[in-house]
């Protein structure tokens, strides 16, 4: 197989899983049968498109190639007349009626499956990474801080209980919304993360993934038009994806905010989250989205990094802490605080957090670059080659390593 052809299927797998599975589930009802078919379309990808050729549309040859196959797993398992009716209709290709909520998106209505109030918080986001996002359980489990063996059977529960509680593959009506509204929210924003800030993998950043979390979130924001926190966190995805294209270099390495080309920021983007987020604020009721967009917003405002309010950015992670109380959260203010006070004040921030984030390589990493600013080289070597060996892809490893190269 030729490089060419080898990257086209990788990234048509990047790019359509997510939407095909959504469909398949949606006309088979099956989450198990959805991912065995659309790993054998991907098995008859690699054997025809060498000879064939790249089709036009690969996703749509995807979807018809899965679609087949489900029919053809019906069939041979058919009792009765009622599979060979459900196996025939697979074989129709109109598109499905919309639902009461006027919403026709097959990833939307996904999204909401995995968000039904019935299902574990975990399982809900452990579901929608492995659909959605295509991540591998390995992958999953690791962001969970769990076993492969453990996160297995908590996806396989999760989908058993869909199963058999008859949860529906649809956006709820009006009426029912609210309840799930902090939940899709969640998992719309990390899926814009993985697409921003990749959990594995060689490469940091994958595009398809951010720009579905942003057109996902954009259909949210028409179904839920008066929610300000879905106004928040449309601004705060823009105005992150304005910064997309300076995060790594020419060789895939890892740029700091400070040695970002803010000349190459997209300043449409930034002018569109901002003014969304003036008009979420206007509705006066605060939300964890509003206040992150809020962070984002002073960054992407400030036309010199040495332009940029620290001290609103600490002010504003502090008010944060309110609504989401976690250590990741405590980290970056000690990085504000250290940036408005000095890096002694951030560093005893910072050490109050050990231990509370095992496994997470940003917080080696912050302690590492805190204790270089104050000439502790030693120390900050020791925790360089920490991060380094938490790190989960080479662009992170490749900025830490050369972190590291400039102080040893």
């Amino acid at each position: 197989m030729t490089t060419e052809l080898d990257a086209a299927i990788t990234r048509a797998f990047r790019e359509e899983s997510g939407q095909v599975i959504a469909t398949l589930i949606r006309v088979t009802g099956d989450w198990d049968l959805a991912e065995e078919c659309l790993q054998e379309a991907f098995a008859l990808a690699l054997r025809t498109w060498p000879r064939d050729g790249v089709p036009a549309k690969p996703g749509a040859w995807l979807t018809t190639a899965a679609r087949n196959r489900a029919t053809d797993r019906i069939r041979r398992e058919a009792v009765g007349a009622a599979k060979l009716r459900e196996a025939a209709e697979l074989n129709v290709t109109a598109e499905p009626e919309r639902d009461e909520s006027g919403v026709h998106d097959d990833r939307l209505r996904l999204i909401f499956t995995c968000c039904h109030p019935a299902l574990p918080l975990e399982g809900q986001v452990a579901l929608a990474l492995r659909t959605l996002a295509g991540l591998t359980t390995a992958e999953i489990a690791r962001a969970f801080l769990v076993s492969e063996a453990t996160m297995s059977q908590r996806l396989v529960r999760v989908k058993r209980k869909i199963r058999t509680a008859g949860i529906p593959y649809r956006v709820p009506p009006a009426e029912l919304l609210p309840e799930r509204t902090a939940a899709v929210l969640g998992m719309l924003y990390l899926l814009f993360n993985e697409g921003y800030s990749a959990s594995a993998g060689t490469d940091l950043l994958r595009p398809d993934l951010s720009a579905e979390a942003i057109r996902l979130t954009r259909l949210l924001a028409d179904l839920m038009p008066g929610e300000p926190e879905v106004l928040g966190l449309l601004a705060l995805v823009l105005l992150h994806d304005a910064r997309r294209s300076t995060r790594v270099d020419g060789e895939g390495s890892l740029v700091s905010l400070e040695d970002q080309d803010r000349g190459r920021w997209n300043t449409a983007e930034i002018a569109e989250g901002t003014e969304l987020l003036e008009s979420a604020l206007r509705r006066g009721v605060p939300g964890q989205y509003q206040i992150q967009a809020a962070i984002a917003a002073c960054h992407a405002t400030a036309a010199h990094a040495s332009e940029t309010d620290w001290a609103q950015i600490a002010a504003l992670y502090g008010e944060l802490l309110r609504f989401v109380p976690s250590p990741v959260v405590e980290l970056n203010r000690a990085v504000a605080v250290a940036m408005a006070e000095g890096p002694e004040a951030g560093l005893v921030l910072v050490d109050k957090l050990a231990g509370s984030l095992p496994g997470y390589h940003l917080l080696p990493a912050t302690r590492a670059d805190l204790l270089r600013r104050l000439g502790r080289l030693d120390e900050a070597a020791g925790a360089y080659r920490e991060a380094l060996a938490l790190a989960g892809t080479d662009a992170e490893r490749a900025y830490l390593s050369g972190k590291l190269a400039e102080i040893s």
